[in-house]
């Protein structure tokens, strides 16, 4: 993806180790399931989340970003946040600190009641639908254009609490898909006459850009810079 330069801060997406629902081949993705502690991550997800760290290290060691500058923003599900826990370890930070942050807006897509806790083979499903039409969500739960919303006040959030960080990103496959295409759109969007971040962000979430997210499919503990 090409530098986000209208943004303040330099960002890395990290999708969470790979957790006991993807183990186990089940959707998890209400609030309510998604922060039980027997959700987290398998021990195969830690491992990950161990590279990942140090492989986020080394961005940060390469590109010469000093530690106080470093931020991990992360969804409060139970896999996100071991995820985060275990990078913050990895660069020493404390987790209970300032530097780490939780953002209820970067949780896991809900993909509603007749999808949750069902098998993994149920995607299928939803992608169709996102093809066809990435404003209407399954029935009860999240369309794209509801997550890229809630994705773009992250970002804003972010974006005015932070300044020249480097932020690391710990969410979900479908959220970050979202966020990448959204940022991608966004950075390409050079005719827009507009500084206001809302308003930019706003102009790309339409079906023809949303309808385009699987494309920035991440694996489980897979670190990108954006």
């Amino acid at each position: 993806m090409e530098s986000t330069s209208f943004l303040h801060n330099r960002y890395w997406v990290l999708r969470h180790g790979k957790s006991i629902p993807n183990e186990r081949g089940i959707i998890v993705s209400s609030m309510e399931n998604g922060r039980r502690p027997e959700f987290q991550l398998g021990s195969e997800g830690v491992n990950q989340a161990e590279l990942a760290g140090k492989l986020f290290l080394k961005e940060l060691e390469i590109s010469n970003i000093a530690f106080d500058k470093v931020r991990i923003c992360y969804s409060p599900f139970s896999r996100t946040t071991h995820t985060a826990k275990v990078v913050a370890t990895v660069l020493n930070l404390p987790f209970d600190g300032p530097q780490c942050k939780v953002v209820d807006d970067l949780r896991e897509r809900y993909f509603g009641p007749s999808f949750e806790l069902m098998s993994h083979d149920k995607y299928a499903e939803i992608w169709d639908l996102d093809a066809q039409d990435p404003l209407v969500g399954p029935e009860g739960g999240e369309s794209v254009k509801d997550v890229a919303c809630r994705l773009a006040s992250a970002l804003v959030s972010m974006e005015s609490e932070f300044e020249g960080c480097a932020i690391l990103v710990v969410s979900h496959g479908d959220p970050l898909q979202i966020l990448q295409t959204i940022l991608s759109a966004t950075n390409q969007h050079k005719e827009s006459t507009s500084n206001d971040l809302v308003s930019r962000l706003q102009a790309v979430q339409v079906a023809s850009i949303l309808s385009q997210h699987r494309k920035y499919a991440l694996l489980t503990g897979e670190l990108r810079a954006v």
